[in-house]
């Protein structure tokens, strides 16, 4: 796989993506912030060879938005990375904490750390498009009574001090996020697949598409439904299963499934992350 020269991502310098992409490929490429999810993804093929984007967090869940884009862009998954989350509260300098009384920063950071805020009642809770845009933020309009959630890697970016660290309410708080381009080639050492697919709503359908990894001994590591625009009460699911293309079981398997299913996509086959 050739290294991608500008990779995208979503947030501002300082964002977790960011750090994500330093963790998975190095001080390489040249990371572009991008303000949402879609000009993310947008950005392929345009401004840069590749993205990084979010798709599951050990606390929050599945970012849905991004199984969602996922099928409307033609792009391939290349690599995957877990990244430790690690949330602080981010205050300009010279601020104390008994001087704050509003906390920016992205809703799921604010639900990671549900602990924090019922320990402090006093402080309220304000949702922002992004961590590291929330540091920003509060230092750029120097906000006399906020501060924000965000990484250590924004408070340095912005010149803001961190007033305490460790506020996510789990030690095992992870995100996963996927490197994305055009290229659909081999991956060495691939060792994980993921795929999308719909069947027909009728009596049995999704037990016998997931009985084709079941017979040939293909372990699932994670399932997701996300519903299909326009058709009421019909799905597309997600899935992330053991093994490569290049495994005789897994080609089978899903040629297998393509005859079962109304729609199937291979969205890549890549390494699984080992940290």
């Amino acid at each position: 796989m050739t290294p991608p020269r500008v990779v995208a991502f979503q947030g501002e310098p300082g964002a977790f993506g960011e750090e994500a992409a330093r963790l998975l490929l190095g001080r390489g490429p040249r990371l572009l912030p991008c303000e949402s999810f879609a000009a993310t993804f947008a950005a392929v093929g345009r401004k840069a060879d590749a993205c990084l984007i979010p798709i599951e967090n050990t606390l929050a869940g599945s970012v849905h938005e991004n199984y969602d884009l996922l099928v409307a862009h033609r792009l391939f998954i290349r690599a995957e990375v877990s990244l430790r989350v690690v949330h602080c509260l981010i205050a300009p300098r010279g601020r104390e904490l008994k001087s704050i009384r509003r906390v920016l920063s992205h809703p799921v950071a604010l639900a990671q750390c549900a602990g924090f805020f019922a320990a402090n009642p006093r402080l309220e809770k304000v949702p922002f498009y992004d961590t590291a845009g929330s540091v920003k933020a509060i230092v750029e309009q120097r906000m006399p009574d906020a501060a924000a959630i965000a990484s250590r890697a924004a408070a340095k970016a912005y010149g803001a001090r961190v007033l305490r660290r460790h506020l996510e309410d789990h030690s095992s708080n992870y995100t996963r996020f996927l490197l994305l381009s055009r290229s659909a080639g081999a991956v060495p050492g691939a060792d994980k697949t993921s795929i999308v697919f719909s069947v027909r709503n009728e009596p049995g359908a999704l037990f016998k598409a997931l009985g084709v990894f079941a017979l040939r001994d293909i372990s699932l590591a994670k399932i997701e439904s996300r519903p299909i625009k326009g058709r009421v009460w019909e799905y597309r699911f997600y899935v992330d299963f053991m093994g490569s293309l290049r495994e005789e079981r897994c080609r089978k398997a899903l040629d297998h499934l393509r005859e079962l299913a109304d729609f199937a996509r291979v969205l890549g086959s890549y390494r699984a992350w080992r940290s």
